[in-house]
């Protein structure tokens, strides 16, 4: 039930629509890959991060709202579009962007590789002749073996072209029958990799040329019979929305195998195409994937600059990257002592990646070992490649313990992989859970039920992020290790829950979505709310990946208006508009896109001086908040709190990563003429490293009363 005072602040124009929104955060990302001040193979992967971005966006966002209009469905959103209103505005910048994304490919990243002796063969016409024996060499041994040519005509139709792949498409005529023009298609390897490394030059001078290139320099060779009249590369992305009836679904595994497999050949939602592509061949590729025109990408550079990544790979140039970060050992935390008593001594705030994943690791390998560990129950959204805590979890299995875990099929992108983990995790003996029908299990915990001297003791890990020791290095997020008996009946609860019982008669200390959770963050606004209409001192500090609930967003308006002082931390998608007059001229939103990828969620409310702090696995998204499993929890020890205090304190002063959410809609970086430098991520990297020389060093009592930060 929506609050009657909330609905005054519901009206479209103080919404922004969230895909138009996320366009804005993907530019920000482009931002850095156009910085000058950042080394050069961080901007190339800065510019590959944007070409990933937008393909996920496209199979997902792109495609859902294709769906939407073919359905007829017109609803408008929080903002009042339309899905077809959507499409139109996101085809205009899409192509923007994609346009902005090879200008500085090609006017500033390759002439600087060029001036740091790196030498991207961008045609083969223009390959030396020592170049073009080792090419045809290279291509004859390694890549002709691998190719499947693939031709058109009466007798065999057009191939099904797999989503993301790379092609060259190709007009070719048979050899004395000149005129009579058919098509044919061959895919570039994604086995193989894509760079193909060159002879050195002389001068030390590195070249590289891609794989698409080799084939097409050399692509007569395979239509021995047929004149190549042109040949050129091109790109499908396929909508790769999973759409599953879970009550209809008798068993979720096999369903989700099945729609995998149909995610290669859904339909076509976007062409990208080399822009010197013959027009008949163009004319051939939009007749048979009816792609419609504005779906087509004329691409002046190397299709998918998702391939930019492997430079960050090569050696010899560690002077164009930015020194890199070894995650710190947590200063309190010692590695060659029991992690049980440890927790026992008082809660452990873990900051990833400035802090190492070890704990949480050897948290979980401890259990597994411990003769006095009874159970081990977990949840799991996203896992590492071959992942520590999966081998912990089936040695625990096999060690005799009870172990429960819950694997969500469902996570996007990572549905293969974890299949293959649950899998594996029955074999050894683990109880594994699928997720609950019609909802995502997102929430991050961990609950080690162990046999102690005084009786039944549960230990308990929850976190912001994935139990993801590869990612843990790269995203910023928070855990916390706890054996608070209030949180431990509540992780009990959690896992009946999610097996199957009945939900508790009430919770202490975790609040629960979809159950409760979006009614108590209306709860802790409201209470702001009211103190300020009071002319008691109200704040509220919130830090996510996105925001784009309307009745969220609503209450904050309403808080605004009303007094409260609201800074808001919003990596990507942001819904809200500030500075709108009398409603939320007292918000301000900054995003943060650094080296690192911001991904933990954190919201603080000053109440009245009694300030509480929580952390959790949901954004202020609907899905997170009504379609999930999520857990919000709070941070209890004074001296933590006074921790995440900090941390935010340095963010809302970051005047280097941070962009500033403008009246217009637009995002800004901040002036630093005459300003200390204040790069947050940098910071915490320092801190952390000076945290293990000085372990005992405490943080002054921070309280969050409204302070003015600079737009």
């Amino acid at each position: 039930m929506i609050h009657s005072k909330t609905e005054d602040y519901m009206k479209p124009e103080y919404y922004t629509n969230r895909e138009l929104s996320w366009m804005k955060f993907n530019e920000r990302v482009l931002g850095e890959a156009r910085d000058k001040s950042i080394p050069l193979f961080e901007r190339l992967k800065f510019l590959s991060i944007t070409a990933s971005n937008l393909d996920e966006f496209f199979m997902i966002r792109v495609a859902s709202l294709k769906d939407m209009v073919n359905a007829g469905y017109d609803k408008p959103d929080i903002a009042g579009m339309t899905p077809a209103e959507q499409l139109d505005r996101l085809s205009i910048e899409t192509h923007e962007l994609v346009s902005l994304q090879y200008s500085t490919y090609n006017r500033a990243l390759l002439p600087q590789l060029e001036q740091q002796k790196l030498t991207v063969v961008s045609s083969h016409e223009d390959l030396s002749e020592e170049q073009k024996i080792y090419v045809d060499r290279f291509f004859k041994e390694n890549v002709y073996p691998v190719l499947t040519p693939m031709a058109v005509d009466s007798s065999r139709p057009f191939p099904l072209i797999r989503n993301k792949t790379l092609n060259i498409g190709a007009l070719i005529s048979k050899k004395g029958k000149e005129g009579s023009l058919e098509f044919a298609t061959v895919q570039v390897p994604s086995g193989l990799s894509r760079i193909v490394i060159l002879p050195v030059g002389k001068d030390g001078r590195k070249f590289v040329i891609l794989l698409e290139e080799v084939i097409e320099r050399n692509i007569s060779q395979l239509f021995l019979n047929y004149d190549v009249v042109c040949a050129h590369p091109y790109r499908i992305m396929r909508n790769a929305d999973l759409t599953i009836d879970e009550d209809e679904a008798a068993d979720l595994l096999k369903e989700i195998q099945k729609l995998l497999k149909k995610r290669q050949w859904g339909e076509a939602i976007r062409l990208e195409a080399e822009d010197k592509m013959d027009k008949r061949l163009l004319k051939i590729l939009k007749k048979e994937l009816a792609i419609k025109e504005e779906d087509i990408y004329r691409i002046n550079g190397p299709i998918d600059l998702t391939f930019l990544m492997k430079f960050y790979g090569f050696e010899g140039f560690e002077h164009l990257k930015y020194e890199k970060f070894e995650p710190q050992p947590y200063s309190s935390y010692q590695q060659d002592k029991d992690v049980f008593s440890q927790i026992r001594e008082g809660d452990i705030l873990l900051h990833h990646p400035y802090h190492s994943f070890d704990p949480v690791v050897n948290f979980i390998r401890q259990a597994a070992k411990d003769s006095d560990v009874l159970a081990i129950k977990q949840t799991l959204y996203r896992v590492s490649g071959n992942s520590p805590i999966i081998a912990a979890l089936a040695e625990a299995a096999e060690n005799g313990k009870q172990v429960t875990v819950l694997v969500e099929l469902k996570a996007r992108f990572d549905e293969e992989n974890n299949i293959v983990w649950a899998k594996m995790l029955e074999k050894a003996g683990c109880h594994v859970i699928y997720g609950l029908v019609g909802l995502k299990t997102h929430s991050k915990i961990t609950l080690v039920v162990r046999r102690e001297e005084d009786g039944i003791r549960r230990y308990v890990h929850l976190g912001t992020g994935n139990y993801n020791d590869a990612t843990a290095k790269l995203y910023t997020d928070f855990g916390l290790l706890t054996c608070s008996e209030p949180i431990g009946e509540d992780a009990t609860a959690v896992f009946n829950m999610i097996s199957g019982y009945s939900e508790p008669l009430s919770w202490n200390r975790l609040s629960i979505a979809p159950i409760w959770l979006r009614e108590r963050f209306l709860q802790l606004i409201r209470r702001e709310t009211e103190n300020a209409r009071e002319k008691k001192p109200a704040r509220i500090i919130a830090k996510m990946n996105s925001l784009c609930d309307q009745e969220i967003i609503a209450a904050l308006y309403e808080a605004s208006a009303a007094g409260v002082k609201i800074d808001l931390i919003v990596r990507g998608i942001c819904s809200l508009k500030v500075g709108i007059p009398k409603v939320s001229e007292q918000i301000t939103v900054r995003s943060i896109v650094g080296n690192f990828l911001e991904h933990s969620r954190v919201f603080c409310f000053y109440n009245n001086g009694a300030q509480e702090v929580y952390l959790g696995s949901a954004d202020w998204m609907p899905r997170n908040l009504d379609k999930r499993v999520e857990i919000m929890f709070p941070v209890e020890s004074e001296k933590l709190r006074q921790e995440i205090l900090h941390i935010l304190d340095i963010q809302l002063e970051d005047n280097v990563k941070a962009h500033i959410l403008q009246k217009d809609g637009t995002y800004e970086k901040i002036d630093k003429r005459g300003k200390v430098l204040v790069n947050s991520q940098n910071f915490f990297c320092e801190e952390a490293k000076e945290k293990i020389s000085q372990p005992e060093e405490r943080y002054h009592d921070r309280v969050f009363i409204p302070v003015e930060h600079e737009d």
